[in-house]
């Protein structure tokens, strides 16, 4: 794997990625990680800073994971690796091993985690954490997303590094 110099280096759509090719979002307590499958999020430019968007609703496993520590990771597979995406986007870290299921394995960058099979790996340093609130919600429509109610929850994170294989 090769460090870029940052993100405006990435050749492929990521908009795609994150949204047809599906992508893991990871993150370590220290002593354990999770990971889970995320098809919604984002990268741009915010508070002059590269940034990703990651939402994560707030029963998912991950979730606790992402609120203990100061970085998290967007990883980016092959197509191989679809049915491991499956499986870390329908079974939850709290009942099994899913990244053994899955066959995926940690790479520690400090305190970042992300599955060391990833083409692609974006590293972030936490900035905000906010609840999603129906109240700003202009298309309506919206609403359906969240028939229980579980507003996610978005992080945004400063990209530190971007590592390619």
């Amino acid at each position: 794997m090769k460090e870029l110099k940052n993100i405006k280096e990435v050749k492929e759509n990521l908009v795609k990625m994150i949204a047809d090719d599906w992508a893991l979002v990871s993150a370590a307590d220290g002593e354990k990680w999770n990971t889970m499958t995320i098809s919604w999020g984002g990268v741009g430019e915010l508070w002059g800073k590269d940034v990703v968007f990651a939402f994560i609703r707030p029963q998912r496993y991950t979730k606790e994971f992402m609120d203990k520590s100061d970085y998290f990771t967007v990883s980016f597979f092959e197509g191989i690796y679809r049915d491991a995406l499956k499986i870390c986007g329908t079974k939850s870290g709290r009942d099994c091993d899913k990244t053994t299921l899955a066959g995926l394995s940690a790479e520690f960058d400090g305190e970042a985690v992300y599955p060391a099979e990833a083409k692609l790996v974006i590293k972030c340093r936490k900035l905000a954490v906010q609840k999603m609130d129906n109240a700003g919600f202009l298309d309506k429509s919206i609403e359906s997303n969240y028939k229980a109610g579980d507003y996610h929850y978005v992080y945004i994170g400063e990209i530190e590094k971007v590592i390619e294989k």
